[in-house]
């Protein structure tokens, strides 16, 4: 999850935002129409269709034979290893949000509020601890963890966000490292300041074999994540190969650097230029009369 910038929240405050968080949950819509919203269809989509739960499933049911492959190569390696790693220790590394936790809820929530996002609304659904988490992820790192896997979690969440996120992740089941710090946070060193996680991947790196890598975002997979429709396919054509093999994809139509590459480097244009560009971005069929 790529967007989400954390700001730390004094418990008064954050009061104050959960119980204007849930004032705001139910509203009524005005008699003249509904507001126009992007993420409707991309909500009601991860909130209600078995689509996204068997999407969900079979990724993760993937990720699962990949282990077993990976474990039983020793030469196997996420992360373009070199030297002497075929001694270390497994890992796999997991994205958290879209990836294992589910925001849906938090999405849902500024849909039907015409919102957009918030550094103080997004703190205060981190703290309130009601992610749910996304299904098979439970299960996958558990399995992981009982072929004495370690694994990671390498979020965007911010350090001030960190132990509200491990109790949140525990109440779910998640297996959390024992005595190894296996949550990985934005600004938890002084250099893991930004989105960018190759930082933290070659962290773990250092000290384990990483297996896979498991996201929802590109930017879960390469730093090299933003730019034009152009530049995007561009990067993403010289990875390709890992995808499906030891880099594995959810599907997130809710939010993302995808989002802005239409319109890129152009990010205060207004939502209708936005739209416009994400309009010209498209290949339409060229019907004949």
């Amino acid at each position: 999850m790529l967007r989400r910038f954390g700001l730390a929240m004094r418990t008064p405050g954050l009061a104050v935002a959960l119980t204007a968080f849930a004032t705001l949950a139910s509203p009524a819509f005005a008699a003249d129409g509904v507001p126009q919203n992007d993420m409707l269809n991309a909500e009601v989509w991860m909130q209600t269709s078995v689509e996204y739960r068997a999407n969900c499933l079979a990724v993760y049911a993937l990720a699962r034979l990949r282990l077993d492959q990976a474990l039983a190569d020793p030469s196997w390696t996420a992360y373009d290893q070199a030297g002497a790693y075929r001694d270390l220790p497994p890992a796999v590394i997991l994205d958290l949000d879209e990836t294992a936790l589910d925001n849906s809820p938090y999405e849902a929530w500024l849909v039907v509020n015409h919102a957009k996002f918030d550094p103080k609304s997004w703190d205060a659904w981190v703290k309130a601890r009601q992610a749910k988490a996304v299904p098979g992820a439970v299960e996958f790192a558990a399995y992981a963890a009982g072929k004495g896997v370690k694994v990671f979690y390498v979020s965007n969440r911010s350090a001030e966000q960190k132990e509200e996120t491990r109790r949140n992740m525990a109440a779910l089941g998640f297996p959390l490292g024992g005595n190894v710090d296996t949550l990985l946070m934005k600004r938890d060193r002084p250099e893991w300041s930004g989105n960018a996680k190759s930082a933290r991947y070659a962290a773990v790196a250092k000290d384990y074999r990483v297996l896979l890598l498991l996201g929802d975002q590109f930017g879960d997979f390469t730093d090299n994540y933003v730019g034009s429709v152009a530049e995007r396919a561009q990067s993403f054509d010289a990875l390709k190969a890992h995808f499906g093999h030891d880099w594995l994809m959810l599907a997130n139509p809710a939010y993302g650097s995808w989002e802005g590459a239409p319109y890129a480097p152009d990010s205060r244009l207004p939502d209708d230029a936005k739209r416009t560009r994400k309009l010209e971005a498209l290949s339409p069929w060229q019907a004949r009369p």
